[in-house]
């Protein structure tokens, strides 16, 4: 059966509209027929039509482009998001024919701008994905298809723990923590938490079964707040770490219950800007009543090394993999990143969705439950308390909190009462 074309239209030419370029190249039925952004739109259309994916134009404005797509791909840095998903509506009401709106992680830098965005799709009748790719990770579908005779038979996993770490963000505005919304936890702790709530829920149940009962969590600015590595950021970025600092290190637990049987299970979460290996890494894990599992993406089939006399022959570290912080010495290298980190498989799932008039696996009232999460455990670190989820006045209050970090106020809570770090950390090339 002959699927029809979906014509995409970037919001966004930044780093990770670029990554789902290479996701798009694996999926039949999808065109990117156009983008618009503040800078780069030129050469991502000219990196989509290299790529064979179409006749990419270059838009002025997101209304222009809604009005020439079938689905309009918010890849758009986090502090946008609300005014561009207003432009969409405005436009679809003018009559604009979209078939779907997906929008990258996370949906909000707090509770109040997700629901504001869910409100605005359901205003227009809009059919939604939100892009969180680690569900449709294939290391996590293989490991819950080979495990659901078990799972079955002897219960769900009771206990997920899931960590994704890394050197730094690509663009300054990630760092800016009044801009992006926080640090690390805002950035990829949506990932993890929403990784290890969907491999806790049993087998057949829907996404959100499991109902949260409580978050404890803890933020620490363990390296970027060290002198010499804040002039480096100041340098590299131009974000002052000294004034407006942002966590690089998070950590925490949330408790859930099964509805049906009452039986309480964790999730364990844990995110960095510190990691000083390879690249990037994903590391999961679960265990059951007599079973687990385990994912690594540093174990890699494919390992290079490059000795010093040939390391000039590395143009780019990130050729081997994503945020490499090496081009030489031992290199764990992913041949096929954007497939395994679940990029194909969201982009294949919103296709198959949109073009049959309904939201992707994962809509935007998802995306809202999962910003609710990281407020929530914002909120614990913050005020140094486990957060009730079960409390009325708790989820009231959530739904206005704007973590301290994200108001840029966050030096009291991540140097503590005596005051900046003070000491000497040399970065590579520093002073």
């Amino acid at each position: 059966m002959h699927t029809p074309t979906l014509k995409y239209g970037f919001v966004g030419a930044g780093f990770i509209a670029r990554f789902q370029l290479a996701a798009l190249g694996q999926v039949r039925g999808i065109d990117v027929a156009g983008v618009t952004a503040v800078k780069g739109a030129p050469e991502f259309a000219r990196l989509a039509a290299d790529s064979g994916l179409g006749d990419t134009r270059v838009f002025e404005s997101v209304e222009e482009l809604t009005k020439h797509v079938d689905c309009v791909v918010i890849c758009a840095p986090n502090y946008a998001r609300v005014e561009i998903v207003e432009a969409i509506v405005g436009a679809v009401k003018a009559g604009a024919q979209l078939k779907g709106v997906i929008c990258e992680k996370p949906l909000g830098r707090n509770v109040a701008e997700a629901r504001r965005l869910v409100e605005l799709a359901r205003s227009a009748d809009l059919r939604t994905a939100y892009f969180e790719n680690q569900i449709f990770m294939k290391p996590v579908r293989a490991q819950l298809a080979q495990l659901e005779p078990v799972r079955r038979q002897m219960g769900p996993l009771a206990l997920a723990r899931s960590a994704e770490e890394h050197g730094g963000p690509h663009e300054g505005w990630f760092w800016d923590p009044t801009r992006q919304g926080g640090g690390v936890l805002c950035d990829m702790g949506c990932h993890s938490i929403a990784v290890g709530w969907h491999v806790l829920t049993p087998t057949g149940k829907p996404l959100t079964f499991l109902e949260p009962q409580e978050v404890t969590a803890d933020l620490g600015l363990l390296k970027w707040g060290l002198p010499a590595w804040r002039e480096k950021l100041l340098k590299d970025r131009g974000v002052d770490y000294a004034k407006t600092p942002a966590e690089d290190f998070a950590t925490g637990m949330i408790t859930f219950r099964n509805p049906e049987t009452g039986q309480l299970v964790k999730a364990q979460f844990t995110n960095s800007w510190m990691f000083e290996k390879q690249g990037l890494r994903l590391l999961m894990d679960g265990m059951g009543p007599g079973y687990a599992f385990e994912i690594n993406t540093l174990l890699s089939p494919l390992n290079l090394f490059i000795g010093d006399v040939a390391a000039d022959a590395i143009k780019d570290a990130e050729t081997a993999l994503e945020k490499s912080t090496a081009s030489r010495g031992l290199l764990a290298v992913q041949h096929n990143e954007a497939d395994l980190y679940g990029y194909t498989d969201e982009n294949a799932d919103a296709l198959e969705a949109f073009s049959n008039g309904r939201d992707a696996l994962l809509p935007w009232s998802y995306g809202l439950e999962i910003t609710r999460l990281v407020m929530a455990a914002y909120m614990s670190a913050e005020r140094k308390r486990v957060v009730d989820l079960t409390d009325a006045a708790t989820l009231r209050e959530l739904e206005t909190y704007v973590p301290l970090i994200q108001q840029g106020r966050g030096a009291g809570q991540l140097y503590g009462s005596g005051g900046m770090a003070a000491g000497r950390s040399r970065p590579p090339g520093g002073a």
